[in-house]
């Protein structure tokens, strides 16, 4: 029986882990378990099937000194990071150009497409038929300028196999009701889902890995190894791994590992930010709601309601800034949102390539290495299709699509 060992316990390795588990695979999986939760557990549970457009475009170099100069743009370039966001920044010049984002937004919109169908078989592999909500999500606005702007770019965009729509009356009822600002416009996302609470897919998909006999290591890797054409896992207490399969999906932690053996990796830590607050005043059935021109995200779980934001380049070990926090509460109070006092803050870093595409593939560095790790803001909605992509390519099978636009190599 194959052997694999799957390096990185967020949401993509998880699911990497599990989907080798049920192809017949032998499986551990790697945890630092950090107290610091990777991005897969502190996103705002949006599937976002709709984000076919990878970021790395002319429209976003547009909007750059907006955000930035706002307190509410939701972007953030540190100064002193500045060594680490500045190489990244020329490569996402070089991949907005528009041939190459096109190319960029055929490969994503194949990938998204995929997307939900995989989410609705994850959870019922996890035994959790509740996990997954596919209710959309809604955008507001309260200034009429930028309502009139952002309805028409989403009413006319390309949204793969989702679409948007006006909101209904009733809609836009239940949605004044939220707020103390007037509202200027709101549309409503067909499509695209969330997950009911993340607590519950984060217990869920480890326990669903274990009670199918995997085995999970907590431990930081910190070395890959090769010899003779093949790799193996080293860890910090000094134990090594050796697998049939050694599968890279550490998130931000995935460059150094890959790096240390030849690939060029440049990828950054794009950090995001929420706050969690008591959720007894929030409706329970509504989905997410994103107050665009605040850059904030509102989504209700189980029993708490979590403000997303900030787009921040800097390195996974910078301290948190204790000011977005401050702000991201600050446009719940702006708005008059019902929600309870601040129960929780959280930063973590989502692994950025500058072409916004993930790296899922095999390595030309040795015979057992293969990678998924970069996903940006997707990390959640395309975790079951990734590990299904992967089963697929290690299996040798051609599977549901073509992994080669999101080779590594591409970077070399």
């Amino acid at each position: 029986m194959p052997c694999s060992v799957v390096v990185g316990g967020g949401a993509v390795g998880t699911a990497i882990a599990q989907s080798l588990q049920v192809a017949g695979f032998t499986v551990s999986l790697v945890d630092p378990c950090d107290p610091q939760k990777p991005a897969s557990w502190g996103n705002a549970g949006h599937i976002a099937i709709e984000q076919i457009a990878p970021l790395a475009s002319l429209a976003t170099l547009k909007g750059v000194p907006r955000r930035l100069l706002s307190a509410h743009g939701g972007l953030s370039m540190p100064v002193w990071a500045l060594p680490h966001w500045l190489p990244f920044s020329l490569r996402f010049l070089a991949a907005a150009r528009p041939q190459r984002q096109a190319a960029g937004k055929s490969a994503l919109r194949d990938l998204l497409a995929l997307a939900m169908p995989a989410w609705e078989r994850y959870a019922a592999v996890l035994k959790q038929p509740g996990l997954l909500r596919a209710d959309g999500h809604f955008i507001v606005w309260s200034d009429p300028a930028a309502a009139a702007r952002g309805r028409r770019n989403w009413l006319e965009a390309d949204c793969g196999t989702a679409y948007f729509r006006e909101a209904t009356s009733e809609e836009y009822s239940q949605l004044r009701s939220l707020t103390v600002k007037p509202l200027a416009g709101a549309i409503r996302c067909v499509g695209s889902g969330q997950i009911a609470d993340m607590d519950l897919f984060a217990s869920a998909a480890r326990a669903g890995f274990v009670a199918a006999g995997g085995v999970t290591i907590r431990a930081r890797a910190v070395r890959l190894a090769r010899a003779a054409g093949r790799v193996r896992v080293e860890l910090a207490s000094g134990r090594h791994l050796d697998a049939d399969q050694v599968i890279v999906a550490a998130g931000v932690a995935s460059r150094p590992l890959l790096e240390s053996l030849g690939h060029r990796v440049p990828m950054i830590a794009e950090r995001g930010y929420h706050v969690q607050f008591g959720a007894e005043h929030w409706p329970r059935a509504l989905p997410p709601v994103v107050f665009e021109e605040d850059a904030t995200i509102v989504t209700r779980f189980q029993d708490v309601v979590r403000a997303s934001s900030y787009l921040e380049f800097n390195t996974p070990w910078a301290p948190a800034d204790p000011r977005k926090w401050d702000i991201i509460e600050g446009v719940t109070r702006e708005w008059g949102l019902p929600v309870a006092p601040r129960l929780s803050t959280w930063m973590g870093s989502r692994p950025t390539l500058p072409d916004y595409l993930p790296a899922i593939g095999k390595s030309r560095m040795a015979d057992n290495l293969y990678y998924a790790f970069g996903h940006q803001h997707l990390g959640l909605t395309l975790a079951p299709i990734t590990g299904e992509l992967m089963t697929d390519l290690i299996r040798g099978r051609a599977g549901q699509m073509s992994s080669q636009s999101f080779d590594l190599e591409r970077f070399a």
